[in-house]
């Protein structure tokens, strides 16, 4: 049976992998199910630029950017069972064999597409406005509608949010979940963990660097291009500026966003031992999985933060840190880089090569791979606070919940005993739908495409 959620119960399938997925589930392998809306809920997909429609599916392509997990992991879902072999989590199509229900909203490409003016000015009917705002409204009204969400309080849904910004109209009504995300800069402390959610590497930018750990073509000392004036943590960007564009051997420059300025950058650290990463408006960015598959020694100027799959990665090996009052005093970040010998430059060379798949969406034994180990490993933490909420009673304290899962902002050190009961975990299986084209999903994407021109 394949259960459509929203779209008017289950209805039986015949077909090859259905005896496979079965026997899978049957074997103890966990269970993940992909939540999908009825067309009923959400309106007017009709696209957003002037009011054209598409009819070919195919015709339309998923806008490369920094945010593309979210694309990469629904198509990786969508891979034949006998091509998912090896991943953490199994595709299944009865949700009460579910362990997990993954949601596949575009949170991040919503947030991208949506337009500057408002959806409630005037225009013409024939012109549609999409709104980011509304779709999340309208994915809430639908997901708190079905029961299992109900059931377990939407602990067992996973989200991926992984732009700053992406759902944050409705992060709060959604933080119980699994968040997929690149860092805590935009979440409060009772919405994100390191307990309960993923930190995901950003789709990286540059050219994968093809030739061999070595110094011989890398002539700068350090390389570091990108925007000087960020919002919050990234005003330090302007200091470092200040202290750096007149050292010798380093190269640091002001561009946006372009083709022009990701050539450059790719250039730029493809020839430089070491590249720069401090803090943007968020801890995160994603240049630092740039200069990783550069080959880039990065030298992180970023206080808080968080890193992707630290408990198979050392980052000590890769990368090195600074912290922010010691990299802006005048000569003090250039006098450490210059005293890193070239053996030691060629050992976080070589490590550097060796962590590279981990940051490569699209190696089948890459990223997406290591997110669903990630998000399998969360199962046993899932499991206690489902039971947990169905027996606990109303409190009346202005204490913090013992349960306490906050991220690593607060201080809080109850972590350390939560994670003990998630070393070991059994897979996890995903649930699917079986009419993917049917699904409010792809016609939001859809629409979303279209406004950006098919890009």
């Amino acid at each position: 049976m394949n259960c459509l959620q929203g779209v008017g119960g289950c209805s039986s399938r015949s077909g090859e992998g259905s005896e496979k997925e079965e026997r899978e589930t049957k074997e103890g392998g966990g269970v993940v199910v992909v939540m999908t809306a009825g067309e009923d809920r959400i309106s007017s997909y009709a696209a957003a630029r002037g009011g054209e429609s598409v009819g070919n599916d195919a015709l339309l392509k998923y806008p490369g950017n920094q945010h593309s997990a979210e694309w990469y992991l629904f198509s990786d879902l969508n891979r034949p069972s006998d091509e998912r072999v090896d991943s953490a989590v199994t595709r299944v199509m009865d949700p009460e064999k579910a362990d997990l229900f993954y949601v596949p909203f575009f949170s991040s490409l919503s947030l991208v597409v949506n337009p500057i003016r408002p959806a409630t000015l005037n225009v013409s009917p024939d012109r549609p406005v999409y709104s980011d705002e509304q779709t999340q409204e309208a994915l809430m009204e639908w997901l708190e509608g079905q029961g299992y969400w109900e059931r377990n309080n939407g602990w067992d849904h996973v989200f991926i949010c992984q732009d700053p910004n992406a759902l944050y109209k409705v992060i709060d009504r959604v933080k119980n979940g699994v968040l997929l995300v690149s860092d805590f800069g935009r979440l409060a402390r009772n919405q994100a963990s390191l307990v309960k959610d993923v930190i995901l590497p950003y789709s990286h930018r540059i050219n994968t660097y093809k030739g061999d750990i070595g110094l011989e073509n890398r002539k700068s000392l350090l390389f570091f291009m990108g925007n000087r004036y960020r919002k919050e943590g990234g005003k330090i960007r302007d200091l470092l500026f200040q202290v750096l564009e007149n050292e010798e051997d380093v190269i640091i420059k002001h561009g946006a966003q372009s083709r022009e300025s990701r050539r450059i950058a790719s250039r730029g650290m493809h020839t430089s031992r070491f590249c720069l990463h401090p803090a943007g408006d968020t801890p995160s960015a994603c240049r630092l999985f740039d200069a990783i598959v550069s080959l880039c020694v990065p030298v992180i100027v970023s206080d808080y933060i968080e890193l992707p799959f630290e408990d198979v990665i050392d980052y000590r090996k890769i990368a090195i840190f600074v912290d922010s009052n010691t990299a802006v005093r005048p000569g003090n970040l250039v006098k450490m880089l210059r005293r890193v010998s070239s053996e030691k430059i060629l050992e976080f060379q070589k490590e550097l090569k060796e962590v590279n798949r981990y940051f490569e969406y699209e190696d089948p034994n890459g990223t997406v791979k290591e997110i669903w180990r990630q998000v399998s490993l969360k199962l046993p933490l899932i499991k206690l606070m489902i039971n947990r909420d169905k027996r606990i009673v109303l409190r009346d304290s202005v204490e913090p919940d013992c349960s306490c899962l906050c991220s690593n902002q607060s201080g809080v050190h109850t972590n350390t005993m939560i994670y003990k009961s998630i070393d070991f975990c059994r897979l996890g299986s995903l649930f699917v739908p079986q009419h993917l084209g049917d699904n409010v999903q792809l016609a939001i994407i859809k629409k979303m495409l279209i406004s950006l021109g098919g890009r």
